[in-house]
């Protein structure tokens, strides 16, 4: 794992060592661990929902009833036993 240094303002610093206290963390850098991976998952998430708005805005429209499912598994089924 390496090393990064950062500056905070004596406010932050306050803040992060209270946060750290108040909510069980053993570290401040297990604190900002976690602030990072809930940032990182924040942008998955809009990235995923941008991803599929797109994929819905593209092509023709078609119903999805409960054959075009059953279609869609068989042939997805069909593609997976190629693979293995």
């Amino acid at each position: 794992m390496s090393t990064m240094n950062i500056s905070l303002s004596e406010p932050m610093r306050a803040f992060i060592e209270a946060q750290v206290k108040q909510k069980g963390y053993s570290t401040a850098s297990e604190y900002i661990h976690h602030l990072i991976r809930q940032e990182q998952e924040k942008v998955e998430s809009n990235r995923l929902e941008t991803l599929l708005l797109e994929g819905l805005d593209s092509g023709d429209q078609i119903e999805i009833t409960e054959e075009w499912w059953e279609n869609k598994r068989e042939k997805l089924m069909q593609r997976l036993r190629q693979v293995v």
